[in-house]
C-alpha cells in the first residue's frame, strides 16, 4: 500500500494576549520587540474618535514613539499601502502596530511586507512571495471578524485591476496579538453581524477544506458553538460584555483554523465583489456562505453534519443529508436573524460583470482548498443563486 505524504504546517503569532485591559499591555510588548518609532495604521473613524491617540500613550509611556497613519480605508488599497509606505520611511520607524479591524490590519501588513522586502504590494500576490520578515509588527483587534490580527493572510485591493489580491505569506504573520473586548464594546450592530458572520465562514470553510485537520478543526467546531450561541446577543446589546468577550475568542479560534486550513469558493467569490463594488467582506460572505455549502454539500457531507450540530441543530434520527441539510438552514436563519441582506441584488451586483468575477474567483488562491471542484459555470451560477 502506497502513502501520499502531505505536510501540514501550523502558523500563529508568538504572543496573543486576551481579554479585559489586554491592551494595556501593548507599550510593554512594543518595548520587547525593540520599537523605537512605531507607525500606528488605522482608519480614519478610529483615529478621529481618539482611540488611535489612546494606544499611542499607552505605547508612549514605555518610551517608544508613535506615529499615527489613519490611511487606511475600508477594503485597503495598494494606494494605501504605498502612502503608509512612504510615511514609514519619512518617519524613520521600525515597527508597525495595527489598530482596528480587518482592513487596518490588512494595510499594515501591506506595509510591513514592502518596507521588509523593498518593490511594490502586487509584487507579494499569492503564496509566500516575500524573501524576508515584515518589520515587527502588534495588531491591536477592534472587532469580532477577520482575525487578521493573528493570520498570514493579506487582502488588498488592486485599483487598477479592481480585484482583490490575496497575499498568503507567513511573514505577515504579526509579533503579537491583542484582543481586549472593551475595545469592541459598543460597536454598531450592522458592524457586529457582518464580521460575526465572517468568522462563521472563516470556520465553515476552514472545517470543510481540503486541507483541514484534527487541529484547525477542533478550533473551527467551538468556534462554531461560540458564534451560534453569542453572536445574536452582541448584535442584539453591543454593550453586553459577556456576548462581546466570546465573540473574540470566537474570531480568533475561527483564524486558528482557517489560517492553516485555507479557506474555499465563499472568500474566493467574495474577494471579487470587493474589489469590483467595493462592498463590505462580510456581507458578502454571508450572502454567498448558504449558497457556495450548498454546492459543496456532496464534497463532504458528514462535515455538513458536524457543523449543524456545532450550530445548535437536533439531528437525531435523520439520515446523513437531512442532517447536513440542517446545516444551511440554521446559516440562513442566523444571517437573516442578525440582519444580513437577503441577496447581492440589494448590493447593486450587476449581471453583466459575474464571468469576469468567476473567472478571477477561480484564480483565487482561497478556491485551492475548496472541496468540491468548481468549473467555471458553475462559479456563475453560485453568484446568481446569490442575487
Amino acid at each position: 500500500m502506497s502513502v501520499v505524504h502531505q505536510v501540514y504546517g501550523y502558523f500563529m503569532p508568538t504572543v496573543n494576549l486576551m481579554g479585559a485591559g489586554a491592551v494595556q499591555e501593548a507599550g510593554k510588548q512594543a518595548k520587547i520587540l525593540g520599537g523605537k518609532v512605531a507607525l500606528l495604521v488605522t482608519d480614519d473613524y478610529l483615529n478621529k474618535a481618539g482611540m488611535a491617540k489612546q494606544i499611542a500613550d499607552i505605547i508612549e509611556a514605555e518610551g517608544v514613539k508613535v506615529v499615527i497613519y489613519p490611511g487606511a480605508e475600508p477594503n485597503p488599497t495598494d494606494k494605501n499601502v504605498h502612502d503608509g509606505v512612504a510615511v514609514f520611511i519619512k518617519e524613520g520607524c521600525n515597527m508597525i502596530v495595527s489598530l482596528g479591524g480587518g482592513s487596518s490590519h490588512d494595510c499594515a501588513k501591506g506595509i510591513g511586507l514592502v518596507t521588509g522586502n523593498g518593490g511594490e504590494i502586487q509584487d507579494y500576490e499569492g503564496v509566500d512571495q516575500s524573501e524576508k520578515p515584515m518589520v515587527p509588527m502588534i495588531a491591536i483587534n477592534t472587532t469580532a471578524g477577520t482575525a487578521s490580527e493573528m493570520t498570514r493572510f493579506c487582502i488588498i485591493t488592486d485599483s487598477s485591476r479592481h480585484i482583490k489580491m490575496a497575499i498568503v505569506d507567513w511573514h505577515t504573520t504579526p509579533n503579537v496579538s491583542i484582543n481586549d473586548p472593551l475595545l469592541m464594546m459598543g460597536m454598531p450592530a450592522s458592524l457586529t453581524a457582518a464580521t460575526g458572520m465572517d468568522a462563521l465562514t472563516h470556520a465553515v470553510e476552514a472545517y470543510v477544506s481540503t486541507a483541514a485537520t484534527p487541529v484547525t478543526d477542533s478550533a473551527a467546531l467551538m468556534s462554531m458553538k461560540l458564534i451560534s450561541k453569542y453572536l445574536r446577543r452582541a448584535v442584539a446589546n453591543g454593550n453586553d460584555f459577556e456576548a462581546r468577550d466570546q465573540m473574540a475568542y470566537a474570531q480568533f479560534m475561527a483564524g486558528m483554523a482557517f489560517n492553516n486550513a485555507s479557506l474555499g469558493y465563499v472568500h474566493a467569490m467574495a474577494h471579487q465583489l470587493g474589489g469590483f463594488y467595493n462592498l463590505p467582506h462580510g456581507v458578502c460572505n454571508a450572502i454567498l456562505l448558504p449558497h457556495v455549502s450548498r454546492y459543496n454539500l456532496i464534497g463532504n457531507v458528514e462535515r455538513f453534519v458536524d457543523i449543524a450540530e456545532a450550530l445548535g441543530e437536533n439531528v437525531q434520527g435523520l439520515s446523513s443529508r437531512e442532517a447536513a441539510e440542517k446545516a444551511l438552514t440554521a446559516i440562513a436563519t442566523l444571517s437573516k436573524d442578525v440582519n444580513i441582506p437577503s441577496g447581492l441584488t440589494e448590493l447593486g451586483v450587476k449581471e453583466e460583470d459575474l464571468k469576469l468575477m468567476a473567472e478571477n474567483a477561480m484564480k483565487d488562491a482561497c478556491s485551492l482548498t475548496n472541496p468540491r471542484l468548481a468549473k467555471l459555470e458553475d462559479v456563475i451560477k453560485i453568484y446568481k443563486n446569490a442575487f
